[in-house]
């Protein structure tokens, strides 16, 4: 691809795997980002906190904090009454609002079906920018979010879940990253990627592609949202999670007592996942004690990035 002509402001091109894009400015760093996605619950003010959430979660993980953000949406004004945008915008606010945030504009366009995200830019400290390149040999790694959120939402939309696992999973989505991103902060995290469409795996590889190195992962350590085996076992799994798999099979080896299901369980498209935070073993227990702190939730120590192998993920 031809070189920006900013290039030299730029951090990266357009060939890193990294979550947000970043300017230099001066003594900190510009992190910029922008999401949107169709409805994955049907109440509109949920399915705003959401996507809102999910549209910041990219800055977190790069280290940063939001300064301000424009919505953009799509909406079908002539099937649907205008109340439906408002609560989706109002959902949106809530979550700005937790992040202290403000929304400056935004533009909405006439579509077939409903989309709602941001366009948000944020700014990090030199000394406090972590990308995904970055993890070193003997690095732990942690989650910071249950996996899980595509296998349930497929279940929601077949009407096979119940009360309290659409409410656990709810809560999951619209928990911010913030926390994460402090702790992080406040330890010197190696390196950190946050977990969406292309799973755990796919963002795995990522990393240890970019850092050159492989990882170890612990499955029983992996932890996951109640409900998600028993979907799972029943075949209730969205097309990106199988599609996740496929694309990550020839470079991830699974233990001969992981079976098919469990798989895809850990190849799950996430909708507003967690961060995923390499760390060195001397920091990981500040880093876990300020993940609780923060109210995180989850703080597992998954695995640890090894020595690059023949296969770069390898599932114990």
């Amino acid at each position: 691809m031809k070189k920006n002509f900013c290039e030299s402001k730029s951090a990266f091109g357009f060939e890193s795997f990294d979550d947000s894009a970043i300017y230099y400015l001066d003594n900190n760093i510009i992190v910029q980002s922008l999401d949107f996605f169709t409805p994955i619950v049907d109440d509109p003010y949920t399915f705003g906190q959401i996507a809102a959430a999910n549209s910041l979660s990219d800055i977190y993980a790069m280290g940063g904090k939001p300064l301000f953000s424009l919505n953009i949406a799509g909406f079908p004004a002539d099937d649907l009454p205008i109340s439906v945008l408002t609560d989706i915008l109002n959902g949106g606010q809530n979550i700005a609002e937790k992040a202290q945030m403000p929304i400056l504009g935004g533009h909405t366009v006439k579509d077939k079906e409903p989309k709602y995200g941001m366009a948000v830019t944020g700014k990090v400290e030199k000394e406090h920018l972590v990308k995904n390149n970055s993890a070193k040999e003997g690095d732990l790694l942690v989650l910071t979010k249950p996996l899980g959120i595509g296998i349930i939402s497929t279940g929601i939309k077949k009407n096979t879940i119940d009360k309290k696992t659409y409410n656990d999973v709810v809560e999951t989505m619209i928990h911010l990253n913030s926390g994460a991103a402090k702790a992080m902060n406040l330890n010197k995290a190696n390196a950190c990627t946050d977990i969406t469409g292309y799973g755990l795996l796919g963002h795995l590889l990522e990393m240890c592609i970019g850092s050159e190195l492989s990882a170890e992962i612990y499955y029983d350590k992996i932890p996951f949202i109640n409900s998600t085996e028993n979907l799972a076992k029943n075949g209730i799994v969205p097309g990106g999670s199988k599609k996740n798999l496929s694309y990550v099979s020839g470079k991830v080896d699974f233990s001969n007592d992981i079976k098919e299901h469990q798989q895809l369980m850990i190849a799950d498209a996430q909708t507003s996942g967690g961060l995923l935070i390499s760390i060195s073993e001397k920091n990981v227990q500040n880093l876990i004690d300020e993940l609780k702190n923060q109210g995180c939730l989850s703080y597992n120590i998954i695995g640890t990035m090894k020595q690059k192998n023949e296969k770069r993920i390898y599932i114990i």
